[in-house]
């Protein structure tokens, strides 16, 4: 089955992406899953990806699952009453100690919609600003949000007044509340597909006193960030003050189902769709927060432990200094950033005419660096499956599941600086 179904994809989704991973000799033959990690012909490879926080098929969140299913519960329940989403919005609101109000949706964009909506639905106001850099989603309103490129130019025009303003510039932020009309402002504490870059202390300083003096909502944008992944359960704790609302999503669901949710304040929640029974679900999507995308949420918030969290600032502190001084013999490297096991691995662009698109015969990219693709193509041969960031091609983004070897991100260690060596070598 997995055979035909790998051509098939080929055929019938999206030949542009199988020929790119067989280019770059990504693991597209993927046969199984053993102790967390995928099964291959060349063997064992270790995601970083993300979304796999304690690895691909955890015992754990795979035996919640199977027991629902054999359990006679509805998955679906049609008057929208759904006992599982209760008991999973519960649960996030007293772990995160600041929402009482949970939207669920089945995908990161989904809940980056429902953010906007209730900006606006909320404070009547129309403009949503978020920073250049960002990656929001793919839908039409977090597209909007996003900056200029592959990801959203071919489809404009765009939600009217939603966009970016620069990178961190508290002027800009300042002139646009000037401007009038904000409704939220929408950060990612660490923009991943941006370069793996951090807000500063005065910026977020300045997004938290304009928003909370104009009216407008705070937005974090935690779908990479959260959920113990920088060290802390999440990474916008440390605001000078907490976001009106909140996106949670990618391993929320465990690594096996799809499941994103918003977080707020029933305040926020009342103010915009409190109306009337019709205003109450204005807003709404037919599977999110689906019985047993709430149970695989559940139990994989039941291995998130405080200890867990704490262990993963620990050694991705640890892992991060390696490379580091691991790395810094090489020309071709600049350095480490991230927080927790979020690790941004910057690399410097080659200058050398046959390691460029061109040379590769792909003019399309020919503005593009490619030696964190090239890196990433060296690493799958090692077993580790690497990506680059999706807005800038110089860095790699490491993000490991929690569960992870301090041996194997040694292993790592010593592949990433062998691999660069023979680039360096190789220019």
């Amino acid at each position: 089955m997995l055979r035909e179904g790998y051509e098939s994809y080929r055929r019938y989704v999206n030949p542009l992406i199988t020929l790119r991973a067989e280019l770059l000799g990504e693991p597209t033959r993927i046969t199984g899953v053993q102790d967390g990690r995928l099964v291959e012909a060349r063997g064992h490879v270790e995601d970083f990806h993300g979304t796999q926080t304690f690895g691909h098929r955890h015992p754990a969140i795979t035996a919640a699952v199977t027991e629902f299913l054999a359990s006679d519960s509805p998955n679906w329940f049609p008057c929208r009453v759904n006992p599982y989403a209760g008991l999973l919005a519960k649960r996030l609101c007293e772990r995160s100690g600041a929402y009482d109000n949970v939207f669920f949706a089945n995908s990161g964009s989904g809940a980056v919609e429902a953010a906007m909506k209730l900006a606006r639905a909320a404070t009547k106001k129309p403009r949503i600003i978020s920073l250049d850099g960002a990656y929001h989603g793919t839908t039409m309103g977090s597209c909007a949000l996003m900056k200029p490129g592959m990801f959203k130019d071919p489809f404009g025009p765009h939600v009217p007044e939603a966009g970016p303003i620069p990178f961190d510039d508290v002027d800009a932020l300042a002139a646009a509340f000037r401007e009038g009309g904000v409704a939220a402002v929408v950060l990612e504490p660490i923009q991943l597909e941006g370069g793996v870059r951090a807000v500063s202390p005065a910026f977020l300083a300045a997004a938290c006193e304009l928003t909370e003096k104009h009216g407008a909502l705070l937005v974090a944008d935690e779908i990479q960030t959260g959920l113990g992944r920088t060290g802390r359960f999440l990474a916008s704790e440390t605001w000078p003050r907490r976001p009106d609302a909140l996106i949670l999503g990618k391993h929320l669901g465990g690594g096996l189902v799809p499941i994103s949710g918003m977080l707020t304040r029933s305040e926020l929640f009342d103010r915009a769709y409190g109306e009337h029974y019709a205003s109450a679900e204005a807003h709404n999507t037919t599977f999110g927060g689906s019985a047993l995308c709430c149970v695989a949420a559940l139990a994989a918030l039941d291995l998130l432990t405080d200890d867990v969290i704490a262990r993963v600032g620990r050694i991705g502190e640890v892992f991060r200094a390696k490379l580091a001084s691991t790395l810094a013999r090489h020309e071709l490297f600049a350095r480490v950033k991230g927080a927790g096991l979020l690790v941004g691995i910057e690399l410097v662009p080659s200058d050398h005419p046959w390691l460029s698109f061109e040379h590769f015969g792909i003019d399309a990219l020919h503005d593009q660096p490619t030696i964190g693709v090239l890196t990433c193509h060296r690493l799958y041969k090692r077993g580790f499956y690497c990506f680059a960031c999706g807005h800038d091609w110089r860095i790699l983004r490491v993000l490991p599941r929690f569960t992870i070897e301090e041996s194997t991100l040694d292993s790592f260690v010593t592949a990433i600086d062998e691999e660069l060596e023979y680039l360096c070598n190789l220019t």
